[in-house]
């Protein structure tokens, strides 16, 4: 039986609603506790059929699936939900082949936590996670495609191509840094903050995954000899946008 968990330690405001699917009564509780006591609200739900009904009586903003469920896999669950909904997908399973994970993240998932699980590590994901989903639908509604230099940005698509319509194919951490590069609008991010936006596709982020993935966006973003390159590095700080944007909705 779910178990919806209303005592939590928000503050004013609407609060995020997490759904905990996992079998294991001890684990569900454990995570489900912590994160009612973090602000959030929680339900819990012990197999893929409890999942879908919460998610019937309202949208949840976060999901943690365990990937071995007793009515079915957690892959194909995740999969089925984000064929109709964007919200937050975190695995959180005993599973740690490298092969899982990235069915995983290429599946429907934004994140991939192992058992056992640190639950601070865990909020700090979810948190990240939902900022980032919280500035993709602030872009969405003001200006879903931005133009820059030679190519066009669809943020709702999560599509990169040029102003012709050639595709130019990019990972998930590359279209999350560029993305947040393009918001930006030729404001300097710092690395910190692009580890965050990165942060939730790897267990290992730091300034050098951040540096690599900006090196492999030059690649694929060459300009002319002369002209202003896209990505600017900023000294002591991080990097920034290095051409105009056009917004359109």
């Amino acid at each position: 039986m779910s178990i919806r968990m209303m005592d939590g330690a928000g503050g004013g405001g609407r609060r995020d609603r997490l759904i905990v699917v996992e079998d294991d009564p001890v684990t569900r509780t454990m995570i489900a506790r912590y994160f009612a006591e973090e602000g959030f609200e929680v339900e819990e739900a012990a197999t893929g059929a409890e999942c879908r009904r919460a998610l019937k009586r309202s949208p949840a903003d976060l999901l943690f699936i365990d990937i071995q469920l007793p009515d079915g896999d957690g892959f194909d669950l995740a999969r089925e939900i984000r064929a109709t909904s964007a919200v937050g997908i975190i695995f959180v399973t005993q599973k740690d082949s490298e092969v899982d994970r990235v069915v995983g993240l290429e599946l429907a998932g934004d994140d991939y936590v192992t058992k056992p699980v640190k639950l601070r590590e865990l909020l700090a994901r979810s948190r990240a996670l939902l900022r980032r989903r919280g500035m993709e639908r602030d872009a969405a509604r003001h200006n879903s495609v931005v133009t820059f230099d030679s190519w066009l940005l669809d943020q709702t698509r999560r599509e990169l191509t040029t102003r012709d319509g050639t595709p130019v194919r990019v990972t998930r951490g590359e279209f999350d840094l560029l993305a947040a590069l393009v918001q930006a609008n030729g404001r300097p991010l710092s690395r910190d903050y692009l580890v965050e936006v990165v942060s939730n596709r790897d267990t290992d982020v730091g300034d050098r995954t951040v540096d690599a993935l900006v090196a492999r966006l030059r690649r694929k973003l060459q300009t002319p000899d002369g002209a202003p390159p896209v990505i600017v590095t900023v000294t002591g700080v991080g990097y920034k946008l290095g051409v105009r944007t056009d917004a359109r909705g």
